[in-house]
């Protein structure tokens, strides 16, 4: 009796190696068999390859569904604890629920109107926002109010691995506080958005983005869930910028320090604009557009909060300008 080829083909899938958290596997779209030699061995490699059409269909499955697992669990939406939901926590929410997550609110006003015109959910107090269990508490208050809101969460309500951020303007101070006070399982990232309500208005693309993870697990779902909130950011068009505490705030000392304090000289002095401005009056003008609606309490917070600032104020011709600026003010 002729023998005859026999070719099981399994179903289609992609060339590539898949694994689980176990195993690894390689699947191709179609597995030849050697000629059987007789009816009988016929029949036995027919039992053989249904066998193993079991074995692969199972393997190809398991895998399959660790895949789609995996990708269910990266695209599932963060839930973002929001506290401190002034201008800028509103104008951080924006993108955030422009990338498809959920943001919960709490601050001392009413923002519950605000929260359900624009699909969020606003908490009358922290507590009750802990109580919700976020992946992230993102702290988006003042410098000067920041010890003591950080110090009244109920951190017990929070999961253990909860990614705490902030996006203050002086980096190495809250970062301590984080240490400080958060247990060691939880999260610390410090951020600051270089940009705000005015200067990103018309988006936050090539902004710069400043970040320093400082306390995440190398692995597992808290590292997923803080890439994931990092690529909210990116995904905004955001320039990331990673950088140490320490070096956020050197960088700021000499460069945002600074500005507002030109910012708010020129502010006093009504400059309006002319119809035969030059380029450097235009970006006086610009200058004082950005900065005027800062309050003074985050002016003083620059200063007070980044001990390169007090260092470059205390100095010539830093000084010399704080003095101006206090006349001017005064």
């Amino acid at each position: 009796m002729a023998s005859s080829s026999l070719r099981f083909a399994q179903p289609t899938f992609p060339n590539s190696i898949l694994k689980t958290k176990t195993n690894t596997f390689f699947v191709s779209k179609t597995t030849v068999f050697p000629t059987p030699v007789s009816n009988k061995g016929k029949a036995s490699n027919a039992h053989a390859i249904t066998k193993l059409a079991c074995v692969n269909k199972t393997t190809e499955i398991t895998a399959c569904n660790q895949i789609i697992g995996d990708v269910d669990a990266k695209l599932t939406p963060l839930r973002i604890g929001i506290i401190g939901f002034g201008n800028f926590g509103q104008f951080i929410a924006k993108g955030l629920r422009r990338q498809g997550h959920f943001v919960l609110a709490t601050s001392r006003s009413d923002y519950s109107e605000y929260c359900k015109q624009n699909g969020m959910q606003f908490f009358r107090n922290v507590d009750a926002l802990c109580e919700e269990q976020a992946d992230v508490i993102l702290v988006c208050s003042s410098i000067l109010s920041t010890e003591n809101i950080i110090r009244s969460i109920p951190i017990h309500k929070l999961k253990p691995d909860t990614i705490f951020a902030d996006v203050l303007s002086v980096k190495q101070f809250p970062r301590n506080l984080f240490l400080e006070i958060l247990p060691p399982g939880f999260g610390i990232v410090c951020t600051h958005p270089m940009f705000g309500p005015e200067s990103g208005k018309n988006g936050w693309n090539g902004l710069p983005f400043v970040f320093e993870k400082v306390r995440v697990t190398a692995a597992g779902a808290q590292a997923e869930k803080c890439s994931q909130f990092l690529d909210i950011f990116e995904q905004e068009g955001c320039r990331m910028v990673e950088m140490t505490c320490e070096e956020h705030d050197r960088h700021a000392a000499g460069s945002q320090f600074i500005t507002h304090t030109i910012g708010r000289i020129l502010s006093h002095l009504n400059l309006e604009s002319t119809p035969i401005n030059t380029k450097g009056y235009e970006t006086l003008l610009q200058l004082t557009e950005n900065t005027v609606s800062d309050s003074f309490d985050l002016y003083y917070g620059l200063f007070m909060y980044n001990v390169n600032a007090t260092e470059q104020a205390n100095g010539q011709p830093g000084q010399s300008i704080l003095d101006r600026e206090t006349k001017v003010i005064w």
